[in-house]
């Protein structure tokens, strides 16, 4: 692990100031670990088709996999990897279960990354 930057051998111009003000943006090590486990989780092609479908809709399993044509074991795989993140919930009625995005920060966060792909 790097050590914080010091006035010492800090770039020329850095003072006190500016690195109290950086020291308050830099994010624990937990919260980037957690962090990353997310971005990673929607590195998977699958699970954003997944989340696409979620955005604004309950669905069931049975008709995320018809409409992605994905079996029902890969479906669940991909649904379990997202919901121990938090990312997407359940709930059961009878046989069938039901999908949807935790809340809304996943729905805006799929959305800037969206926004960002479609901008480029």
């Amino acid at each position: 692990m790097l050590n914080a930057p010091t006035l010492q051998n800090a770039c020329v111009g850095d003072d006190a100031q500016q690195l109290a003000v950086l020291n308050e943006h830099l994010i624990t090590s937990p919260t980037a670990n957690r962090l990353a486990e997310v971005f990673k989780a929607l590195s998977d092609p699958n699970r954003l088709r997944l989340i696409s479908l979620l955005m604004d809709n309950e669905v069931c399993v049975h008709t995320l996999e018809a409409t992605l044509g994905m079996s029902q074991s890969a479906i669940s795989h991909q649904l379990r990897h997202l919901r121990q993140l938090n990312l997407v919930r359940f709930r059961k009625e009878g046989r069938h279960v039901y999908y949807a995005l935790d809340d809304d920060h996943v729905r805006g966060l799929f959305k800037q990354g969206l926004l960002h792909v479609e901008h480029e």
